[in-house]
């Protein structure tokens, strides 16, 4: 069972990175074009926060039942298993809040430009954050 959810959380890697580079991409555009926020750039954002989302829930299952997990906490002094015990799901936890609050504080904001630049600042900390804590040696 580790192993399929692992391969899950891996493949859906791919579609949540790629889903949260095009929303980043496309506030920037929107943004710096001064264009309308129409509902094809809420769909590109919506499913940004969608992936990101359903990629923390399979990270939150494995977790759980992966001996690189929660098994790992607390062995601190091998740089491997702090980044998949510790480092990968706080920072992507945190990175998936960042995440949600732009995608809340979009939906508050009362111009099109407002609405891109918040999609745009707090989806690419995100993005940037969960880049920075891939174990790139597990994923390749």
């Amino acid at each position: 069972m580790n192993e399929i959810i692992q391969k899950g959380h891996s493949g859906l890697a791919y579609l949540a990175l790629l889903a949260l580079l095009i929303a980043v991409i496309n506030a920037f555009i929107g943004m710096n074009s001064k264009r309308n926020f129409e509902p094809k750039d809420r769909r590109i954002s919506l499913f940004g926060l969608i992936f990101s989302h359903i990629q923390l829930l399979f990270g939150l299952i494995l977790y759980f039942v992966s001996p690189l997990g929660l098994d790992s906490f607390g062995q601190m002094s091998n740089s491997e298993l702090r980044l998949t015990s510790l480092e990968h799901p706080l920072i992507n936890i945190i990175a998936i809040a960042l995440i949600t609050i732009g995608w809340s504080k979009h939906k508050k904001a009362t111009t099109d430009t407002d609405k891109f630049k918040k999609i745009a600042i707090f989806y690419a900390i995100g993005l940037l954050l969960i880049l920075s804590r891939i174990p790139w040696k597990l994923w390749f």
